[in-house]
């Protein structure tokens, strides 16, 4: 098995990392996300023009009508439509479908239908609810794995203390997540993607992933240690390089998984399968390149 010298190339990878923790880091706290109607509260509505979809403008006049407040019209595919507007009374839910209705039997072709897919209404109050509950929800998440992981290693207490396995696991961890969110942040900044609640359960999984492919490397160096001839940094080389291909193949059938409901899924879950992908890529990039070198680093400065 070829033996890559990865943990002696730490500098390389810890600079990498420090860059795009840094770049995505200033994008989500200075753009922040865009919130969708889970958030902030408002109404969406899913139609689909069984025949000819009408201009946008259009749509936007029809709907003035059944005042709907602020209103944000996204074409989708051929003939699908996504809509999201303030108001979220039945009345005006039943009252933007009547217009949508007219609006599709105005033009020449008169056998023009919409058919609605999806609507959700989301007052203000549940979003504010549901934010708050997001933040705790990632916090205990957190709490939990540090304990988990201090627990689990509480035997190895040479040359690195166990408590430093579950550190360096955790900053892993946050690696992943804030640069996840960043990219979102410049998503939203820039190509208007808002994130619901299935986001938050994607940064969750994506969490739980990165802890995961983290710890089978961990393990992998707490059944090495004892046994080999190596130092501390030959042994976690040496468990970084039995346990790559694993996580390589691991991570790629999954993501290969999730490009394919990103290109072929619906609206609804591309958001999802799009976080969970960058996530989990970044999520195996830490675990080999920046876990592992960080337990080393620890160990080199305890020498000094």
């Amino acid at each position: 098995m070829t033996n890559y010298k990865i943990i002696q190339k730490r500098k390389i990878w810890i600079t990498i990392s420090v860059i795009l923790f840094v770049v995505f880091g200033v994008a989500l706290f200075g753009w922040g996300f865009k919130y969708g109607i889970d958030f902030t509260g408002g109404s969406l509505m899913e139609v689909k023009f069984l025949t000819e979809r009408p201009a946008a403008d259009r749509v936007t006049e029809a709907l003035k009508v059944a005042n709907p407040g602020e209103l944000i019209i996204q074409p989708l595919d051929e003939k699908g439509m996504i809509l999201r507007f303030q108001n979220t009374s039945e009345e005006t839910h039943q009252a933007v479908l009547k217009s949508l209705g007219s609006l599709a039997g105005a033009g020449e072709n008169n056998s023009n239908q919409v058919e609605e897919l999806r609507y959700e209404s989301v007052g203000p109050s549940i979003g504010e609810e549901l934010k708050r509950k997001a933040v705790y929800s990632i916090f205990f998440v957190l709490l939990g794995i540090l304990i988990y992981i201090t627990y689990s290693f509480r035997k190895i207490s040479k040359p690195v203390a166990s408590w430093k396995y579950g550190a360096a696991a955790i900053i892993s961890m946050f690696h992943d997540a804030i640069i996840t969110m960043g990219v979102f942040a410049v998503l939203g900044k820039y190509y208007g993607m808002e994130i619901n609640t299935p986001f938050v359960t994607a940064i969750l999984t994506v969490i739980g992933y990165s802890v995961h492919d983290t710890i089978v490397v961990f393990d992998r160096i707490r059944e090495n240690l004892p046994k080999s001839d190596l130092d501390f940094e030959g042994a976690v080389n040496m468990s970084v390089n039995q346990t790559l291909v694993r996580s390589i193949n691991t991570s790629l059938t999954v993501i290969l998984t999730l490009v394919a409901i990103i290109i072929f899924g619906g609206a609804s879950i591309r958001t999802f399968a799009l976080t969970l992908t960058i996530g989990i890529f970044f999520g195996t990039y830490s675990s080999i390149f920046l876990a592992s070198p960080l337990l080393v680093i620890w160990e080199k400065w305890k020498k000094n």
